[in-house]
């Protein structure tokens, strides 16, 4: 058995830390850069102008959702001629718009109830010019906002860096659900908290042995007099600013929820959202993925379930939140990285694409159907052309909802898409 006090305070930081937790990114926990190591702790405060109660939620739908399979036009015959097995029929849908000859997938029910209560806009044929057909070259585009240099920091890290004070505390600015941080959550400065159970966002080291949680333990303990531009008083700074973070998160997702929830994936998740806005944390972005969207073979049933998931998973979080109180706060949006070919394979499939819908939750957005349905005759190499930038969607929810300068987090100004009625 090793020694226990082998482990000093030096080997401790320099070894110990680098398995505090099992979480992807840790809050604060020797994550900040050099700069920060200069600054002074302090108390959290408003940002003017910037309104600390309007909470964004982003739902990521992984593998390239089939939009014309989602959003369908019933009314054009090419819908039926490109897609003799795929194709749904017209008394099968939830009609949208007689006129243009518009629906919804059958699964998608409760989104369209909710679109009758004023809480969900569908958003047609967006995509970006010159589109990629690779699941991850386009999502980087999707994550960065830049479909020419699409590395480097994500879109809402690089909005979420604007708002960051000199003595702010970011540990818990963004929380991304899922086994690792997505792009579009990583800024400069501000870096998400991610853990994929609530459980497992702490710190590890004490599993590991007992010397680690006693040096742990009087590593936080604060002495009588602390100076802030000290490198251990930051280490301790940071390690209570993570401890802190993560008994706050653990507190709030053990609440049981005020209604009720399927028991899908997704569903899961936004609960745990829902928990944690309702803890009232100081959360302003909140990131979840659902996968298997990716549809080659077999496409019907599969679809049909992923429809299903999502659209319930949507009801019962705004549900839980008019029951709490916190729906007037909190807008989602939902995404996929690209659509599907018009045309569907040998395998009773579809392959990889380029345009398709956007889906908008809250009271804040305008709802029903936005823009028109990209045309089936006029395609670019066999696939829908878009016609809504994504980054247009983007810049309307940083200026107009979270009242954050959107060019500094998509490189240039956008004009605004019409979805919503703030």
């Amino acid at each position: 058995m090793p020694d226990p006090s082998a482990y000093t305070r030096r080997q401790f930081i320099h070894s110990g830390l680098a398995m505090v937790s099992t979480v992807a990114s840790v809050p604060v926990f020797l994550s900040r850069s050099s700069d920060v190591m200069a600054q002074t702790s302090g108390p959290l405060p408003s940002n003017p102008g910037i309104p600390d109660d309007r909470i964004l939620v982003v739902v990521q739908l992984s593998g390239g959702n089939d939009g014309l399979n989602t959003v369908i036009p019933f009314g054009l015959d090419n819908y039926y001629k490109n897609r003799p097995a795929l194709a749904l029929r017209q008394n099968d849908l939830i009609q949208l718009d007689t006129n243009t000859g518009i629906g919804l997938h059958p699964a998608l029910r409760p989104i369209h109830e909710m679109i009758g209560d004023g809480l969900a806009t569908v958003v047609q044929g967006v995509g970006y010019p010159n589109p990629i057909r690779s699941h991850f070259a386009s999502m980087d585009v999707w994550h960065t906002g830049d479909t020419l240099s699409n590395k480097g920091h994500g879109w809402v890290g690089k909005a979420m860096d604007t708002t960051r004070s000199k003595n702010n505390d970011t540990s818990l600015a963004c929380i991304s659900l899922g086994p690792q941080a997505p792009l579009a959550t990583q800024g400069k400065h501000i870096k998400p908290v991610t853990f994929d159970r609530p459980e497992m966002f702490r710190w590890a080291g004490r599993d590991l042995h007992p010397a680690l949680g006693k040096t742990y333990d009087q590593l936080n303990t604060p002495p009588t007099h602390q100076n802030n531009n000290d490198p251990a008083s930051f280490i301790l700074r940071t390690a209570l600013d993570a401890q802190v973070a993560s008994d706050r998160v653990r507190r709030a997702v053990d609440q049981r929820p005020a209604t009720s929830f399927p028991g899908n994936s997704l569903s899961r998740q936004l609960q745990m959202i829902a928990a944690m806005i309702r803890a009232d944390l100081p959360t302003r972005v909140y990131y979840v993925a659902m996968g298997g969207f990716d549809t080659h073979a077999n496409q019907a049933g599969q679809h049909a379930r992923l429809l299903d998931e999502f659209a319930t998973a949507m009801s019962a979080f705004y549900r839980e939140l008019e029951a709490t109180g916190h729906q007037q706060c909190v807008l989602t949006a939902a995404f996929s990285e690209f659509g599907r070919r018009v045309q569907q394979n040998a395998s009773g499939g579809t392959d990889h694409g380029t345009a398709g819908p956007m889906f908008l939750f809250g009271p804040q957005v305008n709802p029903g159907l936005i823009g028109e349905h990209p045309s089936l005759t006029d395609l670019d190499d066999g696939d829908l052309r878009h016609h809504t930038d994504f980054r247009s969607v983007y810049a309307s929810i940083l200026d107009n909802w979270m009242k954050i300068d959107s060019t500094a987090a998509l490189g240039k100004p956008f004009k605004h898409a019409n979805v919503l009625r703030v």
